[in-house]
């Protein structure tokens, strides 16, 4: 909460990160400090989130900084960079295309990107993402090649109205999509 007076929210164009972890057990002792969250990084028992999966999205934080970090830093985007963010009202609300799983925060933090919002990391802060069975809409992602195509399409679609909107500076989010 002092992070979002210090740094000015209400008047800025920033996105303040939470970095996020996670853990693979069903019952954990939450961490009341950055330096317990840290021990258990180290311990095994907290993991970058999704590290093992979709390393993309969250790598931009940069963890390595983060843990010897006092002050807030930024960040800049990336391809397929999805973490967890406090914005103001006003920003640009998510796509409806992306509904169920996929794309939905990519396509958001795409968008504020576009919109020249500043990414800061957050040193003090952090979520922990606790394991639960898969949702019916990412079971239907991994066994249903049409949900897939779908969703292919709609990226395309997103793609090029990014384009249409922005311009110029939207093609870093298509030639990012190539590499």
């Amino acid at each position: 909460r002092k992070s979002v007076i210090q740094l000015d929210l209400a008047n800025t164009k920033k996105a303040l990160i939470v970095p996020a972890f996670e853990t693979l057990r069903y019952r954990l002792s939450f961490p009341k400090s950055k330096a317990e969250l840290l021990s258990m990084l180290d311990m095994g028992t907290l993991f970058t989130f999704r590290y093992h999966v979709w390393t993309k999205g969250h790598a931009p934080t940069n963890f390595a900084k983060w843990r010897t970090a006092t002050t807030p830093y930024r960040v800049e985007w990336e391809a397929d960079f999805e973490p967890y963010v406090v914005v103001r009202r006003d920003c640009p609300e998510y796509d409806r295309r992306f509904v169920g799983f996929g794309w939905n925060k990519v396509a958001h933090i795409m968008e504020l990107d576009a919109q020249e919002y500043e990414f800061t990391v957050l040193p003090n802060a952090y979520m922990i993402h606790m394991p639960h069975a898969p949702s019916f809409d990412i079971t239907k992602f991994r066994s249903n090649k049409q949900y897939r195509i779908c969703l292919k399409t709609l990226k395309e679609e997103f793609q090029q109205d990014m384009s249409r909107h922005y311009g110029f500076a939207a093609l870093k989010y298509l030639t990012a999509e190539n590499n």
